[in-house]
Parts: structure tokens; sequence; C-alpha cells
């Protein structure tokens, strides 16, 4: 069961309690429990020796990070964008892994209600709602979210896997833009008529957004003020 101190460390960290981050958490937890490791403790992650490999970006892999300490800045954390509620947990060394799914429409059926549904889809999904809406739906979300603490294993699917050794985060070079004057991995630089460039002022750049990696993506940046 999560604790409702891990909870409270969610909403903290991703800013309210909804059902999907509370599944990150529960997800991580089965699969720590299966492989028998906690937390990444200061020497894992300096090592990046825990990994957890996320399917999506979204309230999910919040949890995730909260219940695994395996993140994206500390190199813990591996996104792949396939637009699944899942996660690998795993330890360098021997590769064996734990996969946990959530199978959705098995959750929905247990835990949401027609309201919380309706109000999701108005609210969330076609951004609709009324502030009274929003209210509500934020309340039904907390009671899920508690809800979904103990949530049994049967809504996911939990499979013991195989990772291909993955590589721990290089240190690159540095060099320097020769417009905006800024320092920027090597790797990322580009040349452009005889100038290295940073991505930024060269105008595209492979991001992360809302529906997942865009590659290409148009710096959103107009000017500098």
């Amino acid at each position: 069961m999560v604790s409702k101190t891990l909870i409270e460390k969610a909403r903290e960290f991703h800013g309210h309690i909804c059902p999907y981050v509370v599944l990150g958490l529960r997800a991580s937890e089965i699969a720590m429990q299966r492989l028998n490791i906690k937390k990444a403790s200061e020497a894992e992650t300096v090592n990046e020796d825990i990994i957890a490999i996320v399917e999506c970006n979204n309230c999910f892999a919040d949890g995730v990070q909260v219940a695994t300490g395996c993140t994206f800045g500390n190199n813990g954390l591996i996104y792949m964008d396939t637009g699944k509620n899942a996660v690998t947990l795993v330890r360098r060394g021997d590769w064996k892994g734990i996969r946990v799914y959530v199978d959705s429409e098995k959750m929905k059926k247990r835990y949401f209600s027609e309201e919380a549904s309706r109000l999701f889809e108005k609210v969330i999904a076609r951004r609709e709602g009324t502030s009274e809406d929003q209210e509500r739906l934020r309340k039904l979300w907390n009671e899920i979210g508690f809800a979904l603490r103990d949530a049994p294993e049967e809504i996911f699917k939990i499979e013991e896997v195989k990772i291909s050794p993955v590589e721990r985060a290089p240190i690159f070079e540095t060099v320097k833009c020769d417009l905006c004057g800024e320092l920027v991995m090597k790797t990322r630089a580009k040349v452009v008529n005889g100038k290295t460039l940073c991505q930024t002022c060269a105008g595209s750049c492979n991001a992360v957004v809302g529906r997942g990696i865009v590659l290409d993506f148009k710096t959103p940046f107009e000017k500098r003020l």
C-alpha cells in the first residue's frame, strides 16, 4: 500500500493529486517489491545504478519519479514515447527488470464513477469546464487517488523482463554559440553557413511536449527582451 506521506510528496512534486500520479506510485511500489529494492539512494542516483523506464509523459511518470528516486535530471529515468501507462524498473548488472502496465479499462471500471468520467471529458479533454466543475473534479480526483493507494495487482499487467544494457550518461565537450554566446553541448550544436550555432539560434530542436516527442520543434522564443 502506498503511504499517505508518499502521496503528499507526490502532491508537492506534481502540483495536485490525481488517479494516474498515484498509479505511478503504486506501480513503482509493486516493481520495487518484486526486485527487493528501495528508493534509489544517493550513491545509486549518482551512479545511475537503478533505472526506471516510463512509456508516457503524463501524471503517471511523476509518480514513478517520486517513488523510485529515478528522475529526468539524475539520468535514472528513460522516457520511451510509446503512449502506454507503464514503468519498467531495472538494476544495472543483472539487467533483470519488472515491467508494470496499468490496465486502464479495469481501473476505470472499478474506480471511476460516471460523474468522474464525465467531468474528466469536459474539464480536461475539452477544456470547457466551469470553476465549479474544476473544483468538483479536484475533489473526485483526490478521492480516487487515495482509493488507488492499495490498488490490487489485478488491474496491472506485471511481467519479468530482460533489459539490454543502457549506457550511463556521458560527459560531452561544450562549445560556444557564435550568435548568442552561450555554451552548448557540442553534440547539440549545428554548423550553419560556417558558424557554430546552438539549436535555439538555429531555430529548431527535438522536444518533449504534451503529445510526446516532437522532432524539429520550432523554438518558441520570438525575441529576447
